[in-house]
């Protein structure tokens, strides 16, 4: 028997193979409120600055917009389609200073101090939540090759080596439409749960099964260093940017508990 449960959390951000980062990772414990959370991945995409800005401009909203936040008073899913509005209103103004049009994708979780949870994407940035290692549910790309498994003309696997992979339907940053902003709530999280937000540079390199059971079988630091070697060795030299955030709910021993034999 378990009683209640111990936030672990962990992140991690390697440049891959390329010449520069544009990556974005932030893990933020609540100033005020014990036990809420915030974590988040921005993959900017638009050249050396562009995307580097774009991914800067995506944390620094989450940031100012969390500090205000008040878990008893405002609701999750509020905070986080304002922070993709937000943030994409700001990243559209960088354009006319950025080499290229900056964009970026978003995964953003928040978990509440009485276990509640919300989280939003945009783009192919994924969430994936895991319940002692097995998928509970992830989120949809948005992107061309969802769209082509969607409508049944190719498999999942082959999206995963489909030359268009890259192409995305959805982001912040867009000129001509909106970001794509879709929330998901878990009423409750137990112990044993786990939320991991990754840009496409770790997810591409894993199936569910093989992130599920190294996230089960991990404490979350060590498991977010085992990922990111292996997403690189798999990479062969072409890998991308990677980041990733962890968030685990750790089970507590009962107050019932009997002792350990060990002297």
């Amino acid at each position: 028997m378990t009683r209640g449960f111990r936030i672990a959390a962990a992140t991690g951000l390697h440049k891959g193979d390329r010449p520069y980062q544009q990556d974005q990772v932030l893990m933020l414990a609540h100033p005020r409120a014990h036990g809420c959370v915030l974590g988040i991945v921005a993959d900017g995409m638009g050249g050396r600055s562009g995307g580097r800005k774009a991914a800067d401009q995506v944390l620094m909203t989450a940031q100012q917009l969390f500090a205000r936040y008040t878990p008893e008073r405002d609701e999750p899913a509020a905070l986080l389609r304002q922070l993709l509005n937000d943030a994409h209103t700001v990243i559209k103004l960088t354009a006319l200073s950025s080499e290229q049009e900056p964009h970026s994708t978003v995964a953003a979780f928040l978990l509440n101090p009485k276990g509640d949870c919300a989280w939003v994407h945009a783009g192919d940035s994924r969430i994936y939540h895991f319940r002692r290692g097995r998928l509970v549910k992830r989120t949809r790309d948005h992107s061309y090759v969802q769209a082509l498994v969607d409508r049944g003309e190719i498999t999942a696997e082959e999206a995963n080596i489909h030359p268009q992979s890259n192409i995305l339907l959805g982001c912040l940053g867009m000129a001509a439409t909106p970001p794509p902003i879709e929330v998901h709530l878990i009423p409750k999280m137990r112990a044993g749960d786990l939320l991991i937000a990754c840009s496409d540079g770790l997810w591409h390199y894993f199936t569910p099964e093989e992130m599920g059971a190294v996230l089960a079988e991990q404490p979350p630091r060590a498991a977010v260093e085992l990922l990111v070697t292996e997403a690189r060795r798999r990479a062969r030299g072409t890998g991308d940017n990677l980041s990733l955030a962890v968030l685990k709910l750790e089970p507590l021993p009962s107050a019932n508990s009997p002792a350990s034999d060990t002297p």
